[in-house]
């Protein structure tokens, strides 16, 4: 089976240290969630895992398919199946999102499709995920609301159809229904040849998306993981039973 595979994990950024050792195995076929206070390291080990430069690996391993890629630049590690949803995704005027995705497709396929045959997949995914015809012409989120970015963040999801899917607090910014669809598009996608990671802040986005997994990380460490109901007594508690845990060690 196919596994991401964290091992020992610390990270700097700006020299300064923000992951302190982190190990964590993500399934394929799995849905995880990251839970944490701002500040915890989230959002570090987001883009760390995509390979942003930004953030420097001082120690440890990450593995995905057995293969080490820790040192792998983004588009290597794309081609291997990973998938990164931006908690704020960028605006990009004059690319229209069907243009941007097809490019995108092509390159992590390795091969060439027609615009005819690229919009027949693409409409069948905007079907899918109940997504408005007009979306695929507008410019790639350029005077979209919250809701309209992160749906387009999804649909790429499954246009791309990769085999490892971190989201990084796609419920940011976002309203109940809003919410509702992006969460109810992620549990379309859910199956065997897909592994998830959601990154969040809130338990909100879990009573959509039931996690397998739920592990909590505060000052850059894992410091519990459980089933679904430990993100339930964190929606009644909040995080400071952790602190006091954390305390007493």
């Amino acid at each position: 089976m196919n596994e991401l595979d964290i091992m020992d994990l610390h990270v700097e950024v700006e020299g300064k240290e923000i992951l302190h050792g982190l190990n964590l195995v993500v399934k394929q076929g799995e849905v995880a969630a990251l839970m944490g206070p701002n500040g915890s390291g989230k959002s570090t080990l987001a883009y760390t895992l995509m390979g942003h430069p930004k953030y420097k690996i001082t120690k440890g391993r990450i593995k995905y398919k057995g293969i080490d890629i820790t040192e792998m630049p983004v588009d290597q590690r794309a081609k291997l199946g990973i998938f990164l949803s931006f908690q704020y995704p960028q605006e990009i005027a004059g690319v229209s999102l069907s243009n941007f995705l097809r490019t995108a497709y092509m390159s992590l396929k390795g091969q060439k499709i027609s615009v005819i045959d690229f919009m027949k997949l693409l409409k069948e995914k905007m079907k899918h995920l109940r997504v408005e015809d007009t979306f695929a012409s507008r410019y790639l989120n350029e005077g979209f609301s919250g809701g309209e970015k992160k749906k387009a963040e999804i649909l790429q999801l499954a246009v791309l159809q990769p085999e490892m899917a971190i989201l990084d607090e796609t419920d940011s910014g976002l309203d109940i229904d809003a919410l509702r669809i992006v969460a109810e598009g992620v549990n379309s996608l859910r199956g065997p040849q897909l592994g998830v990671l959601i990154i969040t802040h809130y338990q909100r986005i879990l009573n959509y998306i039931k996690p397998d997994k739920v592990h909590i990380l505060m000052k850059g460490k894992l410091v519990k993981s459980g089933g679904p109901e430990l993100a339930e007594h964190l929606e009644q508690m909040g995080y400071d039973w952790l602190h006091e845990e954390e305390d007493k060690v």
